[in-house]
This record gives C-alpha cells, sequence and structure tokens, in this order.
C-alpha cells in the first residue's frame, strides 16, 4: 500500500481551489485549449481532453463551462500556441520544488517563477536539479462518502490497472502509471464512486518539516507567488505541510 498519505495536501488544494475559483477556472480552460489543439475537441477519442475535463469537474467546473471552454478551443485552435515548461528549485531549508507552466512567453513565466523563488528565500535550479526526488505518477482520490465500500472500490481500482491502494480517514488513495491513469479513473467514475481529485501529479519519496516559523512563512510565500501567476498550472513540492 501507498507508503505515505497525500490526502491531507490534497484537501489543502482543493480548498486553496475553492477560495480561488476563477483563477483556477482560467488554468483549466488554458489546460482544455491545450488538449483539443493536441487532439481534437472529441472526448471519446481525445483521452488527454477527457483527464482534464475530469479534473475541471472535480474542481467544481460546470458542465456548461467546461463544454464552452472546449468549443471556444475548437474553434482558436490558429491562436493556441501554449508549451509546457517546467523549471525545478529549491525553498528554504532545501525544500524540493517543481513547477508546470503553459505559456506563450517563456521570458516573462522564467522571471515570474524566478521572482517567486527569489522573494521566498530560495533559488531556481537546473533542470533534473529535484525531479529525481519525485515518482511521476496518477493519483486519484475517492471521498469516504455513504455507501462507498472499500473492497469494491479497492478491486475496481486494480482490475483497471491501479498500482496502489490506501485508505485514509478522509477516503481512498489509488495511485497508477501515468499510462494507466485514463483506465482507472474512467473505471472508478463508471462504477459511481466520488472522485475528490484525479491527476497526473509529481509524488515526492520523502518528505521534509519546516520548524522555523519564518522558513514556513517564506515557503507559503513562494507557493503563493506561484499559484498567483497565470501561467503556472502545477506545483509539486516535499514540504510536509
Amino acid at each position: 500500500m501507498a507508503g505515505h498519505s497525500k490526502f491531507a495536501n490534497i484537501k489543502h488544494r482543493k480548498e486553496k481551489q475553492d477560495s480561488k475559483r476563477g483563477k483556477v477556472f482560467t488554468k483549466l480552460g488554458r489546460e482544455i485549449a491545450v488538449a483539443v489543439k493536441a487532439g481534437g475537441s472529441d472526448l471519446d477519442s481525445n483521452s488527454r481532453l477527457r483527464d482534464v475535463v475530469a479534473k475541471a469537474k472535480a474542481a467544481n467546473m460546470s458542465n456548461d463551462t467546461i463544454d464552452r471552454s472546449i468549443k471556444k478551443a475548437a474553434g482558436e485552435l490558429d491562436s493556441v500556441n501554449y508549451e509546457d515548461v517546467t523549471y525545478e528549485g529549491y525553498g528554504p531549508s532545501g525544500i524540493a520544488v517543481i513547477v508546470q507552466a503553459l505559456t506563450d512567453n517563456r521570458t516573462r513565466t522564467v522571471a515570474n517563477v524566478r521572482f517567486a523563488f527569489t522573494k521566498g528565500g530560495g533559488n531556481m535550479g537546473t533542470s533534473g536539479s529535484v525531479a529525481f526526488q519525485f515518482d511521476h505518477v496518477g493519483q486519484i482520490a475517492v471521498e469516504a462518502a455513504d455507501g462507498v465500500d472499500e473492497d469494491e472500490l479497492m478491486m475496481v481500482a486494480l482490475d483497471a490497472g491501479a498500482r496502489d491502494f490506501a485508505a485514509h480517514d478522509e477516503g481512498f488513495e489509488i495511485i497508477t502509471e501515468p499510462s494507466d491513469f485514463s483506465a482507472v479513473r474512467e473505471a472508478i467514475e463508471a462504477a459511481g464512486f466520488p472522485i475528490l481529485s484525479a491527476e497526473i501529479t509529481m509524488l515526492p519519496q520523502l518528505t521534509s518539516k519546516l520548524e522555523d516559523p519564518e522558513d514556513i512563512k517564506k515557503m507559503n510565500k513562494i507557493l503563493d507567488m506561484l499559484e498567483e501567476d497565470d501561467d503556472v498550472q502545477d506545483v509539486y513540492h516535499n514540504w510536509e505541510m
């Protein structure tokens, strides 16, 4: 079973998403646009788009808003020129941080990311400087709602190709290989289980604590600034919050 629970961080991210929903929806719209450009607007044939739509639904984006975003992206293919970029660095006391962004201007994005690290007492590193400390996986969190049978959920997930299953007080965590993520998510969804979040993510192999209140303040500064940046899609770190 999973070596350590990320459920607390999942809940923390969702609470922050709920409090900044407009900005979250803007970022999800950008992900939808990139997915549509990569594989078209047909959900049946575009697994990347299906995954983004599932992520949008978990963030409480309405079906109407999702449909409008897909149609808008399909009608503006020539204007969608975002590219995936990844930055790595360190926060206070060596906390490892990975930043994934979608940008139409690398110069602007790298400057903003570097500024966030600097303001929080950290620094950017070179490519690969911290990525080796993380595992690239699919992660699905299912709420421990009434009627959710742990054994049934586990069998559905494992039969669909999940590599790991863990039960926590707040719910259940399923880990997959990235290539199996869509199949497992869709099987869990089809079985009617309430998905709290579902995403391809980077999980730290080991976590680190911050004891100094000033370091905690600085680390939160980095995360807040990065999450406020429209270009930044996801931020991963090994801070045990």
